[in-house]
């Protein structure tokens, strides 16, 4: 199990198609929507792009949600006033509808396991450990060299441990519960009201996100990769930038 690196493709991916009105959309956040920046709370969030997600959604029919592995109460404090349908810590939680109840799905980690990432970032210089209610990440952005060591670390630590997983991606191990995946979040999804009988389409932009690639497939739609996931020629992303502008397109021609 190999982290990704920070390499986008050499070669330009080929322009997805704008969506169509039967499409429910499914959108990563950090890395497709938004810029990679030096720490996750640093993440910057165009005042266009809150308007284009809520133009995308309108013409959706509400089919249109935020997959992240952050927490719920972090999206809707980074896209405030705007609020969407969204799964947080990669589908540990979720809420199908703007005006609905958060629902939590699995069981907070063990304080064993925060003590031991609070306790690397202490002895090893540039990690940074984003602790969730239900989950953590250990970026090692600012430490890439370290990548490998600190994997090997942690997956040491869930020997034995029944339910968790360590799960690799854009430079950071995350911790998570092993029942729930960003795939599990597009299927709960798809019984939804607004998103049942749509065909779903997955963007995103890490191997975290590769879960729910697979679950639009099997629901008969298709994954739209970004960065590093972006194959040259076939449609996609070379980087969050584009994903803002075709949401930009898409807001336009549904007005």
């Amino acid at each position: 199990m190999r982290p990704m690196t920070d390499q986008t493709p050499a070669a330009q991916p080929a322009s997805p198609p704008l969506p169509d009105s039967d499409w429910a959309l499914f959108l990563d956040i950090d890395g497709t929507l938004l810029d990679i920046a030096e720490t996750p709370d640093r993440v910057v969030v165009p005042a266009a792009l809150r308007r284009d997600l809520a133009a995308a959604a309108a013409a959706l029919g509400g089919a249109l949600a935020l997959v992240s592995g952050r927490a719920l109460g972090n999206i809707d404090g980074l896209f405030d006033p705007l609020r969407l349908p969204a799964s947080g810590q990669h589908g540990g939680e979720w809420r199908p509808a703007a005006d609905a109840a958060p629902e939590i799905l699995v069981a907070p980690l063990p304080q064993a396991l925060r003590d031991l990432a609070d306790g690397l970032a202490a002895r090893h210089a540039g990690l940074i450990v984003e602790h969730k209610s239900h989950a953590l990440a250990v970026h090692y952005r600012h430490a890439p060299q370290l990548g490998p060591e600190i994997g090997s670390l942690l997956g040491a630590q869930l020997e034995g441990r029944e339910g968790l997983m360590l799960m690799p991606g854009r430079l950071v191990w995350e911790i998570k519960d092993a029942t729930q995946s960003k795939g599990t979040a597009v299927s709960r999804f798809m019984a939804a009201p607004a998103f049942a009988g749509r065909r779903p389409v997955f963007v995103g932009d890490d191997r975290t996100d590769e879960d729910g690639f697979r679950a639009a497939e099997r629901h008969g739609g298709f994954a739209l990769p970004v960065g590093p996931l972006a194959q040259p020629g076939r449609p996609g992303f070379r980087d969050a930038g584009a994903v803002r502008q075709w949401l930009a397109d898409f807001a336009r021609a549904a007005a």
